[in-house]
């Protein structure tokens, strides 16, 4: 099986920062594309930044320029880096992978448990 750890997560004040970390460990041959999706209270989970093996890189309008996602393939792990935070950046944050298990595996796709980001002051 597959295990995506996330760390980072906490309370900081509007216009703070945070970084948030995922590693995927377990039976991974191949990850095709890892990155994070976020979810508020009342609303439904969105794409928040991804990173594809090739480094092409896809992020929301919402938080570009403000947040920037990068990946350390030798260890399985993906980083985003949030600056300048809104109290609407507030909300679980997911880590995401889409990976093959051996080499003739179909992709797959798994979730970390979350973690907790509030912007407040």
């Amino acid at each position: 099986q597959v295990q995506l750890a996330e760390s980072g997560g906490g309370l900081v004040q509007p216009g703070g920062s945070l970084r948030l970390s995922c590693s995927a460990s377990g039976s991974v041959f191949n990850i095709h594309v890892m990155g994070w999706y976020r979810q508020a209270p009342g609303k439904q989970r969105e794409l928040v930044a991804s990173m594809f093996s090739d480094s092409r890189t896809n992020y929301a309008d919402s938080v570009k320029g403000r947040f920037a996602i990068s990946r350390d393939n030798a260890k399985n792990t993906v980083y985003l880096q949030m600056d300048s935070l809104k109290p609407e950046d507030t909300a679980v944050y997911y880590c995401n992978a889409k990976l093959r298990m051996t080499v003739t595996d179909v992709l797959r796709n798994f979730w970390g448990q979350g973690t907790q980001v509030t912007v407040s002051s």
